[in-house]
């Protein structure tokens, strides 16, 4: 495994889940209910969760997997579009 602060993006910068866009849209009750968290700069990664911040939790531990892996691989890491996101957390 890849040690968390050695994961870079694509701009030099070390790789942090809270710099990147969480989208939410609650889950209806035939998909099971709860929250959706989707990061769009990471292309399927996704979390969920009973309410809003247990899916932006998930999203964001999904969000390091997703890193590691792409690291692991090659793959190049996309910067966060902005580095002063805002959340009601």
């Amino acid at each position: 495994m890849i040690e968390r602060t050695k994961i870079l993006v694509s701009d030099g910068s070390v790789f942090d889940p809270a710099d990147y866009e969480v989208n939410l849209r609650p889950l209806h009750a035939s998909e099971g209910g709860g929250w959706l968290a989707v990061m769009p700069a990471l292309p399927g990664c996704t979390g969920d969760g009973e309410s809003e911040m247990e899916a932006i939790g998930d999203v964001r531990l999904a969000a390091w997997e997703w890193a590691a892996a792409a690291a692991a691989d090659g793959d190049p890491i996309p910067a966060p579009m902005s580095r002063n996101p805002m959340a009601a957390e």
